[in-house]
């Protein structure tokens, strides 16, 4: 089978994973009812409640993603090449 080096293809992979999350993020946060803009940490406008609920918000977004990207991606590998990815 072909033997195809994993990791330039799981960054490529991974960084379309980071559109996705913060693509999806924003997306919730919006249908939260929080508005368009996501709180900063420094943003004196908002309160604590709504930066540390963006922070983790987005913290398990990017995490899933991340997750089912690097595992999508490891199993079209061994699809791809019979063989799973070191």
């Amino acid at each position: 089978m072909i033997k195809i080096p994993y990791k330039p293809l799981g960054l490529v992979i991974g960084a379309l994973g980071g559109v996705v999350a913060s693509a999806v993020f924003k997306r919730l946060w919006a249908l939260v009812g929080y508005g368009e803009d996501t709180p900063q940490p420094t943003d004196q406008d908002r309160s604590w409640t709504e930066v540390l609920t963006a922070a983790a918000l987005q913290g398990a977004i990017f995490a899933l993603v991340k997750a089912a990207v690097d595992r999508g991606g490891a199993a079209g590998t061994r699809r791809l090449t019979g063989r799973w990815p070191d």
